[in-house]
């Protein structure tokens, strides 16, 4: 299919100007490909990992490994995406009102674009297969104060507990009915 501008463009949610490579905090939200179920399985608000899901929180747990500066904050595997707070420490939370100077350091992108290509690698090993496992893109939000932060990490904390009534969730509209 020959690219079309008008119909192949796809709205960043990236802030324009803004350098990802900054001390702050970063909310970041990674779905599976058709938001497959892959993970595991909700179980009364818990969740509990299949050796996929065991798989993707391991490969999360590995990064700061590969990044220094990085620390991984609140983080949940669900059973068809992730949430998590990545922090590159080195000052406060980051502020959208500067523009962001050019940097050599490693950004949000770089440490997304490795969890998504090692956890694939791996789990599609495991599991056999092969193709996509995650959706093309994510979602990320600049966290801007510590009541947002908060705030943040209680929502990734309860994202099992709300499972029923979560968008990302298959049956969520089968839970709409009720």
């Amino acid at each position: 299919m020959k690219y079309d501008p008008d119909k192949h463009h796809r709205r960043s949610t990236r802030l324009n100007g803004y350098d990802y490579a900054q001390a702050g905090a970063y909310f970041v939200t990674v779905c599976t490909r058709e938001r497959a179920c892959l993970f595991g399985h909700v179980v009364n608000g818990e969740m509990h990992l299949n050796e996929a899901g065991e798989i993707v929180a391991s490969v999360w747990d590995g990064l700061p490994d590969r990044f220094p500066g990085m620390e991984p904050d609140a983080f949940v595997v669900m059973p068809n995406h992730v949430h998590a707070i990545v922090a590159f420490v080195g000052a406060g939370l980051a502020l959208p009102e500067g523009q962001g100077a050019a940097s050599g350091a490693r950004t949000l992108a770089d440490v997304v674009r490795a969890f998504k290509s090692l956890s694939a690698i791996h789990v599609n090993r495991r599991l056999m297969r092969s193709g996509p496992l995650w959706h093309r893109n994510y979602y990320e939000h600049v966290v801007r104060t510590e009541p947002e932060l908060a705030a943040i990490r209680e929502y990734i904390l309860a994202n099992p507990a709300r499972w029923d009534d979560d968008e990302n969730n298959p049956d969520f509209t089968k839970c709409m009915d009720r």
